[in-house]
C-alpha cells in the first residue's frame, strides 16, 4: 500500500476511535445522570413550593414539630419493611391532609392580613404560625 493511502487509512481509523470513545463517554455520562436522578427524593408537596430547598423544608417541618409538640410520625407513616424510617410520599395518614389544610389556612391568614414584604413568598410568612393557636399541643387548647 502506498504511504499516502496508509496515512489516510490510519487517519480514518483514528477518527473512528475518537468517535467511538466519545460515544462511550457520552453514554456513561447519561447513564450516570439517570442514576442520580432516580435516586433523588421524590417529593409529595401540595402546599409548599415545589422548588423549596431541603434545608428550608426541614426547617419548616421542625417548626411544626415544636409548635404541635409532635414528631414526624404524627403525619407520616412508617416505610413498609423499614419501621425506623418514614414514608414521606405516602398519603395513608389522614392527619397529613389535615396538616395541609392547616398550612393553607395559616398561609391565607398571613397573606391576607400581614403581606407587607412583596419580596417574601406568602408560604414563608410567619406572623401567624401554628404555635399561635396550638401552643405546643397537637390539638389547640379550648380556652
Amino acid at each position: 500500500m502506498p504511504p499516502l493511502e496508509e496515512l489516510k487509512r490510519q487517519k480514518t481509523m483514528l477518527h473512528r476511535k475518537k468517535i467511538l470513545t466519545f460515544s462511550f463517554i457520552a453514554f456513561f455520562i447519561s447513564i450516570g445522570m439517570a442514576a442520580v436522578k432516580s435516586t433523588q427524593k421524590e417529593r409529595n408537596l401540595k402546599v409548599l413550593p415545589k422548588d423549596i430547598s431541603d434545608e428550608k423544608l426541614d426547617s419548616i417541618m421542625q417548626t411544626y414539630n415544636k409548635a404541635l409538640g409532635v414528631k414526624c410520625n404524627f403525619c407520616h407513616v412508617p416505610l413498609k419493611g423499614f419501621t425506623d424510617s418514614l414514608d414521606y410520599f405516602s398519603e395513608a395518614e389522614p392527619m397529613k391532609e389535615n396538616a395541609r389544610n392547616m398550612m393553607r389556612m395559616v398561609i391565607n391568614i398571613n397573606k391576607t392580613n400581614f403581606y407587607f414584604d412583596s419580596l417574601q413568598r406568602p408560604e414563608y410568612l410567619n406572623t401567624i404560625t401554628c404555635k399561635t393557636c396550638h401552643r405546643g399541643e397537637a390539638f389547640p387548647p379550648e380556652d
